[in-house]
């Protein structure tokens, strides 16, 4: 029987803070922005297990067939983007989700010259995309598993306070999801 772990609570930078209170009130023009995020991470995520593959074709754990997938439930008001690409280990969800472009948000700021328009093409230059989603959700959940681990993991954040990273109670498909808890408006 294996241990579950407590999340693991842990905080935003100072510098994180600011930049999601920037994304959220006033770089992104259109809200719908955060799709377009998302479904990029996830067509990288899958272009970097077929590169993967090439040296350990074990990596494809029998699914070769790549995948991203948009669902919405309208009752619940969440909306999931999903993949089978490589996935996370904890290590990377932390330091890819929870450290915006492993400290590129400086010289992202030091970028920013004020116009929306010349502003808006710096964001998927620091990795800082991601952020976007919380324009559109009040609570946001990663989960993830790398492909040829057996683990996986939960990242969670309401995008003000920190987040949290928990060992997954069960072993999902290889990949990742994202599930946005829309706000109400």
């Amino acid at each position: 029987m294996s241990e579950v772990r407590s999340p693991e609570t842990l905080g935003f930078q100072a510098e994180v803070k600011q930049l999601l209170h920037l994304m959220v009130h006033s770089l992104y023009g259109n809200k719908e922005i955060f799709l377009r995020e998302l479904v990029s991470n996830a067509s990288d995520a899958c272009d970097k297990l077929r590169f993967e593959a090439l040296a350990d074709t074990a990596l494809w754990e029998n699914e070769s067939d790549l995948k991203i997938r948009v669902a919405f439930d309208k009752a619940a008001r969440t909306v999931t983007v999903s993949d089978n690409g490589v996935g996370m280990s904890r290590d990377e969800v932390i330091g890819n989700i929870g450290t915006i472009a492993k400290s590129g948000t400086r010289e992202f700021f030091q970028s920013l010259t004020g116009d929306q328009a010349k502003d808006a093409h710096l964001i998927g230059q620091f990795g800082v995309g991601f952020y976007s989603v919380f324009m559109v959700a009040d609570k946001v959940v990663v989960q993830s598993r790398k492909a040829g681990e057996a683990a996986g993991w939960i990242w969670a954040s309401d995008g003000r306070t920190g987040f949290t990273v928990t060992e997954a109670e069960t072993t999902g498909p290889r990949g990742t999801a994202v599930t946005l808890h829309m706000k109400a408006e």
